[in-house]
């Protein structure tokens, strides 16, 4: 079993209020696949999880198809085997929007400069 870490900044995490916005079904089946990455981390392997190209960072995406919307949530992995859930989106296009990756490195690094990776 690995660890999964829900971003917070002023208490709140962001991935967890863009779960909230989906309807039931999408809510179960994006909760589903954090569920399946919290059984089998990195092992978990395409078509559920894939580092994004062009970051130098330990950045991947949590890839969830429900009907035809597509979501991903973006997270890095830290020692001990736990995931840190940066941030979610829906897409909409091919390719990730770079402000959506922006948005992720951003909390990156807030989280590393806070030191929060060093909790256990």
């Amino acid at each position: 079993m690995y660890t999964i870490i829900y971003y917070e900044e002023n208490n709140k995490s962001s991935v967890v209020e863009f779960i909230m916005k989906h309807s039931p079904k999408e809510q179960a089946k994006i909760l589903r696949e954090i569920d399946l990455l919290e059984e089998f981390g990195l092992f978990l392997g395409m078509p559920h999880i894939r580092k994004l190209k062009g970051t130098n960072n330990n950045l991947w995406e949590l890839r969830i198809k429900h009907s035809s919307n597509i979501f991903r949530i973006l997270f890095f992995t830290i020692k001990n085997g736990k995931f840190v859930l940066l941030h979610g989106f829906k897409k909409k296009s091919n390719k990730t929007p770079k402000q959506e990756i922006n948005i992720a490195l951003n909390r990156l690094q807030k989280y590393i400069q806070r030191g929060d990776e060093n909790e256990s």
